[in-house]
């Protein structure tokens, strides 16, 4: 498959764990600047009542949350009740370790300076709840977005290959057709090609993907095909590296060019000519090459730039590569039509 924009993964859970204990630390350190308290005490009592809210928040998230969909209002209703009955819960495991009763104390202090504490560890639990919230919405989001995409891109790409698969059938009968008028023997070496062909083709006819060797299997099917109408007008060359064999193309991708090579190139030319068709590595590119011998660009009609073999390849070539693929076609000095596509090999370009 095609590259699709990248969704943020959800932060582990240890992970979560170490950004509260970063941010009780900051508390502590807070506290120390302005109370006349030592950092020590205040360390232990900012993680343990943040510890036991941010604990609480989780087990909140996890079942009330996570699977809700109106995950906002209840975000609303449960932080508060975490921050309180964790900051309990908190000063009370923070007393055991150090021995002191910070109940009696709480109830000796100034309202305002409880008060205070409480509205703390309520921004800070609210904060870092609302960081994590924020950013898995995000990440739901672009997958979602991601998965439409894919979704949108395999369905053109089926389209455009049920456009494709008639257009080479209805000019193969088209061929098989006039041949049966000429020749009756090679029309019939012709059809029983032609039913080897789409035995062959059948079961991954309907594939967006395969292996560059079971492209090249199948150009060979057809030129075979080919050659029994066209005799020794058409001479062809396939050239597959062994190296290069398994690596994933778009199903179809090279047949419509050597089909416009030849309805375009060959077919008009008397003596007819050559096809070639290689496959290199240069570096992080796949370069498919498709050549011909024929008339050349300049006296075919239409040109092969605007003919439908081609307009599907480069239609399909964007949709699957997502622009990052190339396609040209040039007119080599010795004659004929030259078709290179260069498909990106960098991970994650392009999967069966």
């Amino acid at each position: 498959m095609q590259n699709a924009p990248s969704s943020v993964p959800r932060m582990p859970l240890w992970g979560r764990a170490a950004l509260a204990l970063l941010a009780n630390l900051l508390i502590a350190g807070g506290l120390t600047a302005v109370r006349d308290v030592s950092f020590g005490w205040n360390l232990l009592y900012s993680q343990c009542i943040g510890l036991s809210i941010w604990a609480l928040i989780e087990v909140a998230r996890y079942r009330f949350i996570d699977n809700d969909e109106a995950k906002s209002v209840r975000l609303v209703m449960i932080v508060p009740l975490a921050v309180g009955l964790g900051y309990m819960i908190g000063l009370t495991v923070a007393d055991a370790v150090s021995g002191y009763n910070s109940w009696q104390h709480f109830m000796q202090q100034p309202r305002s300076a409880n008060t205070g504490l409480l509205l703390l560890s309520l921004v800070a639990g609210s904060v870092i709840t609302y960081y994590f919230f924020s950013r898995e919405q995000l990440a739901r989001e672009r997958e979602r977005t991601a998965q439409a995409q894919r979704q949108a891109v395999e369905a053109q790409l089926k389209l455009l290959q049920t456009q494709l698969e008639p257009h080479m059938l209805f000019n193969t009968l088209a061929n098989l057709r006039a041949l049966i008028a000429l020749d009756p023997a090679r029309a019939a070496d012709m059809l029983d090609r032609l039913v080897d062909y789409l035995r062959a083709t059948l079961s991954a006819s309907r594939a967006t993907a395969h292996p560059l060797r079971a492209e090249f299997d199948r150009l060979q099917d057809y030129l075979e095909l080919m050659a029994v109408r066209m005799g020794a007008r058409l001479q062809f060359t396939l050239d597959l590296p062994a190296a290069l064999a398994d690596l994933p193309v778009p199903t179809l991708l090279l047949q419509p060019l050597v089909e416009n090579s030849i309805k375009h190139g060959l077919e008009p030319k008397i003596s007819g000519g050559a096809v070639i068709v290689t496959a290199v590595r240069r570096g992080d590119w796949l370069v498919l090459t498709v050549a011909d011998t024929g008339v050349g660009m300049a006296t075919q009609a239409p040109a092969p730039t605007t003919g439908f073999g081609q307009a599907q390849v480069h239609e399909r070539l964007v949709t699957r590569y997502q622009g990052a693929a190339r396609f040209l076609v040039t007119s080599p000095l010795h004659g004929g039509v030259q078709t290179t596509l260069e498909l990106p090999l960098t991970p994650g370009a392009f999967h069966l």
